[in-house]
C-alpha cells in the first residue's frame, strides 16, 4: 500500500486512455477550415457576407446560452459548437436574406433541433441543414433570391435588401439555371473556372469549391474528419453523373459541373461528417456517404428541386441508427460458426 502511494497510483473506471483533444479543439479546427470560404464570400458578395455570418454566430450563441440559463443547465457556449452552427447556418443561406430571417434559422437550429433533444451529442439531425430546410419551407422566395458574385455587385448592408437591388443583380445559380433549361440540354452559363473559384451565385458558403476543398483537406490533415464519408459521397455523385449526363459538351464536363455546384463540397466536408449525426463505424461511414451521393443525384435528376445535398444529408441522418446497426463489427474472437450456433440456440428457445 505504501509503495502504491509512492507511485501515485489511482483507481478509476475505464476508459483509461485520455486525449488532450477536446470538443473545443475540434470546433476551433472547423472554424479555421471555414475561414477561406468566408474570405472568398466576403470578396465576391461584399461585407454583408461577413455581417450576416457574425449576426448568425451571435444569434446561435445567445440562444444556446439563454436556453440553458432558463432550463438551469450548465453553460456550454465555451465548446464553440454554437459558433460552428451559426457559421454554417449563414453559409447555407443567400447573402440577400434579411437578418431577422437568419436569426429565426439560428433559433430553430439551436433550440428546436439541438437543445430540445438534449444538447450537443444528442441531436439526430444536422442543426444547420435542418434550419435551412425550415427556412426554405417558411420563406421560399427569400431563400432562393441569389446575388450574382462580383465586387461591382456587392450586396447592401441594410437589414433587408431593396427591390431595386434584387431586380438589378440577382439571378439563378448554375444548377438551377440548368434545371430550368434542361429540356434544351444546356449547361449552366458559368464556366468551370467560375464555379471552382466562386464567381457564381449561390449561398454564402457554397460558392467557392476550391476554398471548401482546402478547408476539407485541412480537417483531414488535422484528423478532425476521416476520408470515408466525403470520398464516398463525392465519388458516388461523380460516377452517377458521369455515366448518366443530362447536359452537352461531354460526360466529364457535366460531371464537373455537378461536383462543383450546389454546395456539394460544403455538404461533403462540413455537413455529412458531423460527428453526432454520422455513423461511427468504418463500414457505416461508406454506406452513409454512398447513400448521400445517391439521394443527391436522385433529387437533382428526378425531384422538383435542383440542389439535393441538404435534403440528402438530412434523410441519411435519420437512417444513421440503422446504418450503425448494419455496420457493427463482430466481437473479437467470435467465429462465424459461433454466431450461427448462437442464432440457432435463440431460435430453438423461442420455439420451445
Amino acid at each position: 500500500m505504501n509503495e502504491g502511494n509512492k507511485l501515485n497510483l489511482k483507481v478509476a473506471s475505464s476508459p483509461h486512455v485520455a486525449s488532450p483533444i477536446g470538443t473545443r479543439n475540434l470546433m476551433l479546427d472547423v472554424i479555421i477550415a471555414l475561414v477561406p470560404a468566408l474570405c472568398f464570400a466576403i470578396y465576391f458578395f461584399g461585407p454583408r457576407a461577413l455581417i450576416a455570418t457574425v449576426i448568425s454566430v451571435a444569434g446561435s450563441v445567445f440562444f444556446e446560452w439563454a436556453y440553458r440559463k432558463i432550463m438551469k443547465k450548465s453553460n456550454t457556449i465555451g465548446d464553440l459548437s454554437a459558433v460552428i452552427t451559426g457559421i454554417l447556418v449563414a453559409f447555407v443561406c443567400p447573402v440577400t436574406l434579411p437578418y431577422w430571417i437568419l436569426i429565426i434559422g439560428d433559433f430553430f437550429a439551436i433550440v428546436v433541433v439541438k437543445q430540445l433533444f438534449g444538447g450537443l451529442g444528442k441531436n439526430f439531425l444536422n442543426p444547420a441543414l435542418a434550419a435551412r430546410a425550415f427556412l426554405m419551407l417558411c420563406y421560399p422566395v427569400d431563400m432562393t433570391t441569389w446575388a450574382k458574385a462580383g465586387v461591382s455587385n456587392w450586396a447592401p448592408l441594410g437589414m433587408s435588401v431593396g427591390q431595386e437591388y434584387i431586380d438589378a443583380f440577382t439571378g439563378a445559380t448554375p444548377l438551377s439555371a440548368d434545371f430550368m433549361h434542361n429540356a434544351q440540354h444546356l449547361l449552366p452559363d458559368a464556366s468551370l473556372t467560375d464555379m471552382l473559384v466562386g464567381n457564381i451565385g449561390g449561398t454564402i458558403g457554397e460558392i467557392s469549391a476550391i476554398m471548401l476543398i482546402i478547408g476539407g483537406i485541412y480537417l483531414i490533415w488535422r484528423g478532425v474528419i476521416r476520408l470515408r464519408i466525403p470520398v464516398s459521397f463525392i465519388a458516388t455523385v461523380a460516377v452517377l453523373t458521369f455515366i448518366f449526363p443530362r447536359g452537352g459538351n461531354g460526360n466529364l464536363t457535366w460531371m464537373l459541373y455537378e461536383l462543383l455546384g450546389g454546395g456539394l463540397m460544403l455538404g461533403a466536408f462540413f455537413m455529412a461528417t458531423d460527428y453526432v449525426t454520422s455513423p461511427v463505424t468504418a463500414k457505416g461511414e461508406v454506406i452513409y456517404g454512398v447513400g448521400c451521393g445517391l439521394l443527391t443525384v436522385f433529387i437533382r435528376y428526378f425531384g422538383g428541386y435542383p440542389e439535393g445535398v441538404s435534403y440528402a444529408i438530412l434523410i441519411m441522418n435519420c437512417c444513421v441508427w440503422l446504418i450503425d446497426k448494419a455496420g457493427k463489427p463482430n466481437r473479437y474472437g467470435v467465429t462465424k460458426e459461433m454466431r450461427q450456433a448462437q442464432k440457432a440456440a435463440k431460435k430453438a428457445g423461442k420455439e420451445g
